[in-house]
Formats: structure tokens, sequence, C-alpha cells
């Protein structure tokens, strides 16, 4: 233990660093003072005070020092740093009276492997141990390739070194010329980074700049190094200037957390249980390129039938698969492709209309005269299920097997009109990337009148299935909106649909029922698509366990998951804008000649508001006259900047 005497002055170290106590003890503490800021060119030193107990430091010194601040200043300027402990081409005088010690030591059999007090060992090699000296002659020798300090005698209250063997010594001078070289190289290509030319093995020191880029971590020690802001926008622009990353990379998915790959456990074969026989044939109607079909429509003559893809079938509430579904939220949409929330071999068993019969949750409606739902129940079905565009269904809506389904389509947006229903039609556009070549293509979408048709039935089965839940008490994901407020007046044409979205609510999930004014429906929930959200996924969980006798999720723990859920779900929407953006500014910069039509839908602001159909996109600009709302004038883009997302548009006269 520690067997030195504590008087006024004596030299200690305190948290690794020089301190000297500067009184007796009170209450069993002394009182110190250290330096807890170094002098700078422009500034003076700081000093603290602190009362700590014995046990808190080690006495270097009994004393008297004249001074912590001379007991510093000998350290300051006569003891190596500790970026010299290894090379032995920087030694001053104090390091080589160090080395002559050693060699001194290490050649007696008796002293060589020996633990030698600090007083001891700096009388010999300096000739005498003064107190003002002692913390720079005990960082001298922290500081130094041959000694190391005996960290089990340091544990004990006491300061002595043991001379490091010569093998021990040879390594780590390996190491630190090692570390010295790359040191070198790493100052070479920082050199080499302020022009921004740089040779193929420098990417090397780039991966901190690509985490960074990529969301990964919130610091770049080579963007530090070279005085640049440490933003991931900034990260991304100096990996496209260097030409790491070309501007097709597009990293926001991983940004916001999310996989590029789709789920990996798979799902088990849909068990063999009871299922309700549908006849006939039922509809999958959906875009060209949908490649997860899973909802089905059909009209009996008396019900009208809405099928579902049926994974609740084996993926039961708070499994491995449910939770990893849970973590995602949905499914990623990405002109790059889909990164399904369930595996994709899932599709083959799951999705409606790729095999000759598909199992279905099914929800069998019965409508009065007005159209409003009379009753709604739900079923484990078989059906018959064959997959049409909307183009095809669109050629077809006078056939006998899709008019009854037009009809309904249509009699119920009246109906929701008539509860206050507000629809927003903006213009859409689909973005696709060639995966060979990165080229972009975007094309506008058309409305066609089924994919209208196709939205009024899952609102049907939305409402129906939340009816059916209230009606049986069963702890459900509703979803509502408050009623917007509309003005009485409103522009025609895009510039209406915008000032109607400005009037709109963000939509609440919950368990207990509500107005979505929205939609119109006076209780909603979303249930038609379990293979791509997980509001929906659960929500089928629920009614299979309610159709099979099992035991519910009750409602805090609904609310619970459904809050989980949607936190990923709504990752995924804003990595889907972010992604979007991307290949938007890629498809322009592709395209340099290209010009387009932008309607301006607001002339409240400093400067007119503008959407741009072609692109699915909004701007700020000043025409070369005043605009009327609705009023088409020609654009084109300037100044692309892709790691900031932002895109000017100017008049094209």
């Amino acid at each position: 233990m520690q067997n030195k005497t504590v008087s006024n002055n004596a030299v200690v170290l305190y948290k690794n660093a020089a301190a000297i106590v500067t009184g007796d003890a009170v209450n069993g503490k002394f009182p110190i003072k250290f330096r807890t800021a170094a002098a700078t060119a422009t500034k003076p030193a700081v000093y603290g005070t602190q009362s700590v107990r014995q046990k808190d430091f080690v006495v270097l010194h009994e004393g008297p020092a004249s001074s912590l601040e001379n007991v510093l200043a000998f350290a300051d300027k006569q003891t190596p740093s500790e970026d010299d402990m290894y090379n032995l081409a920087s030694e001053n005088a104090l390091s080589a009276q160090i080395k002559e010690c050693y060699e001194l030591l290490a050649s007696d059999e008796e002293t060589a492997n020996a633990s030698v007090s600090l007083e001891e060992l700096a009388s010999l090699f300096h000739g005498s141990f003064p107190s003002d000296e002692s913390w720079g002659l005990f960082t001298a020798l922290k500081n130094t390739v041959y000694f190391k300090q005996n960290l089990k005698d340091f544990m004990d209250g006491g300061i002595s070194f043991v001379p490091r063997p010569q093998s021990e010594i040879d390594e780590l001078v390996k190491k630190a010329d090692a570390k010295g070289k790359e040191a070198e190289l790493r100052a070479a290509f920082l050199e080499r980074l302020k022009t921004l030319k740089l040779e193929p093995g420098d990417f090397s020191f780039m991966g901190d700049v690509e985490a960074l880029a990529l969301g990964k971590t919130d610091k770049s020690r080579t963007m530090h190094d070279a005085h640049i802001k440490e933003t991931p926008e900034r990260a991304h622009k100096l990996l496209l200037d260097t030409g790491m990353w070309s501007i097709t990379r597009n990293p926001f998915p991983i940004r916001w957390g999310l996989s590029m790959k789709s789920a990996t456990e798979g799902l088990a074969s849909p068990p063999d249980e009871e299922r309700t026989e549908v006849s006939g044939v039922s509809w999958a109607i959906d875009n060209e390129w949908s490649a997860d079909p899973d909802d089905a429509v059909a009209w009996d003559g008396n019900f009208l039938w809405i099928h579902i893809a049926d994974p609740a079938s084996t993926v039961m509430p708070n499994s491995s698969i449910d939770k990893a579904a849970r973590a995602r939220g949905a499914t990623l949409y990405i002109p790059e492709g889909a990164s399904r929330m369930l595996c994709e071999d899932a599709l083959e068993d799951y999705a409606l209309g790729l095999q000759e019969h598909s199992r279905a949750l099914s929800f069998r409606i019965k409508l009065d005269a007005d159209g409003n739902i009379d009753d709604c129940s739900v079923f484990k079905t078989m059906v018959t299920v064959k997959r049409m565009t909307y183009e095809k269904a669109d050629e077809l809506k006078d056939s006998p097997e899709l008019k009854p389904l037009f009809d309904i389509a249509r009699r119920n947006v009246e109906r929701r009109k008539r509860a206050g229903a507000v629809q927003v039609d903006l213009p859409e556009v689909h973005i696709s990337v060639d995966p060979e070549t990165k080229q972009v293509s975007i094309v506008q979408e058309s409305r066609p009148e089924s994919a209208d048709m196709i939205r009024e039935m899952m609102l049907l089965a939305g409402e129906g299935a939340a009816r059916f839940a209230f009606k049986n008490r069963i702890p459900f994901p509703f979803v509502s909106q408050e009623a917007p407020t509309v003005p009485d007046s409103l522009p025609e044409g895009l510039a209406g649909q915008f000032r109607l979205l400005r009037c709109m609510h963000k939509r609440s999930v919950g368990v207990s029922p509500s107005m979505h004014s929205g939609l119109g429906i006076a209780m909603y929930s979303q249930v038609t698509s379990p293979l791509r959200r997980y509001g929906d996924l659960i929500a089928h969980e629920q009614l299979r366990a309610f159709l099979d006798k099992r035991p519910l999720i009750d409602k805090d723990e609904m609310l619970m998951r459904i809050s989980e859920g949607d936190a990923g779900a709504q990752a995924a929407k804003k990595a889907e804008r972010k992604t979007d953006m991307h290949w938007t500014l890629v498809y322009l910069l592709q395209n340099s000649d290209w010009t387009g039509e932008a309607v301006c839908v607001n002339i409240d602001g400093k400067q007119p508001q503008f959407s741009i159909p072609s692109l699915a996109m909004q701007t700020y600009l000043v025409p070369d006259k005043t605009v009327q709302l609705n009023e088409v004038i020609k654009v084109k883009a300037t100044n692309i900047n892709i790691p900031e997302q932002t895109v000017e548009f100017v008049q094209v006269i």
C-alpha cells in the first residue's frame, strides 16, 4: 500500500495527471490543485481545485514542490511526447539518459527483470529526483519504449518500472514504424483529397466517409482531417466528387435504417384446414408490373366478395416472422426493386392468382339498396383467381363479370361523397431503373377507371372488417382522420387539388373506431395488403384468432404493436420519397435537354408555386410575367444537386 507522507505541496498523480496537495486533510479529504486546460497562444492555462481522499491519488513526490506551474513546465519542455514513444530516432537528452540506464540494467541479470521504484530509477538516469521534476521524469519513463510500469505495484499505491525484454522493444518499434508509414500515407492521401484526384489505393481511407453518407455513423475522421463539415450530404458529395460513388448510388434506404433485401425467414406451407369453397372466378386486377397480387374481387349476384392473401394462416402473433415484419412495418418499394416485409418465397404460396387455386381470407359483404354495408362476414376460403391488368379491365368494364363491380364502385363513391369524403387527385409517375445501364425512365401514370373501382372495393373491405371487429368486440387497428376544413370556394383544376391537400389532416391509428372523414367512412381499417403492410397483417392475425376461437391480442398489446409497425412503415415511406427524388434528379442529369410543362397551383406566397405533372414534382419560380392559377409555362432544370436533393427550374422562353 502507499506509504509516502502526504504533506503540503506534495506532487501527486490524480486521474492520470499531475496535481499538488495544497493543505492538510479535512474530514479525510486533501485539497489539491490541478490543470484543467493547457495554455494556448491566446489563452492562459486554466486550473481547478478539489478535495479528494488519499485512496484516489498516488504520491509521486513528498515535496515540497515550488508550484504546480513549475512542475508542469518541466514536463512540457523536457519530456518526450507520447507520439515519440517508439521513435528511437527522435530521442532528446532525457530519453537518451533513459536509454543508457536501460542498457545498464538490462545487461545485469539481477536487474534485467527487477522492478525499480520511480525515485530510484530517476536518480539513476537523471542523477537526482527533484520534486519540481518528478512529474516530468515519470512522464518520460511512461513515454519510452525501454521501460513499462509495474501495474500491480501501482494498484497498491506505489510507482515502479520494469525493463522491457529486447524482443518486446523490437515488436513495439516495428509496429510504430508501420504506424508511422501509415501516417505518411494518410498525409499524402489528404493532400490528394484537396484536389479531388485520388489514386485507387486511396479508397481504403474513405470507408468512414461512406459510413457517414449511409447514416451508419455521425463522424468521419477523414472529413474532420480535411476540414469538411461532417454531414451525410457533404459525405455524399465528397464520394461523388472523388469518383468513389456514381450519381446512381442511392443511399437513402440504408440511411433510414432499412434493409435493401427482403425478409429471409420462410413461411411454412399453408396448413390443411377447412375452407369455404367460393364458386366462380374472382379477379386480381393491378398494374402490369405488379408482382405480389394480394387481393381479388367478385360479385356472385347477392354478395360482394373481396378476397385477401392469407399469410396469417401460418404467421402467428409475436412469432419471429411477425416480429421481423413489425420491425420493417411495410414492404419497401423503390425503382431498384422491392424489399419485402415477408420473404420472397411467400408469394408463391400466399399471393392470389399465381396458382390454380388460392387460399384467402375473404370478406363477404351484403349491400343495401343505397350501397351501404348491411352485413360483413369473414371466411377462410379457397378461390379461383385470374389476374388482369387495369387496362384490360377497362376494356371489359361492361362485361357480365365486371360491370356489377364498376356499378358498386360508382355507387360507393357517391355514398362517401354524401358523407363528406374528400378525394385529392394529384399527378403520379412510375419511375423505373434499368438494372444494367442504370438509365432512368419516368412515365406519367394515367388513372384507369378500374383502378378507381379496385380502390372502392378495398375501402369497402376495410369498412366491412372494421364493422365486423367492432360488432364482435375484437381489439383491432382502426384508422381515422379528422375532418378537413375546406374553404367554400376552391380553384378549379390542379390548383384546386393542391389547395385541398393543404386542408387534410394526418391519419391516426388506434384501437377505438372513429370517423375517417377524408374517406367519408364512419369506421375503417386497412386489411387488404397483409403481404406488404404490418398493420394489415396484425389485423388478419386477430381475425383468424377470432375465427379459430384462439386468444386475442388485448388492446394495450395491440396498440404497442401498431405503434411499432407504424414507425417502420413511416421510415419506409420517407425512404421511398427520398429515393424517388434521387432517381428523378438522376433522370434530369441523364436527360440534360429535358423540358416540361409546369402548372401554377398557388400564388399566395413570395413566389408562385408550380406543379410539374410529368415528374410529379413541385417547385417555386418567378416566371417572366404574372401568371394565373392553372396557367401553364414551359420549364427546364438547372443546378441539380443530388446530395442535397435540390434542383432549380427556370422558364423556357
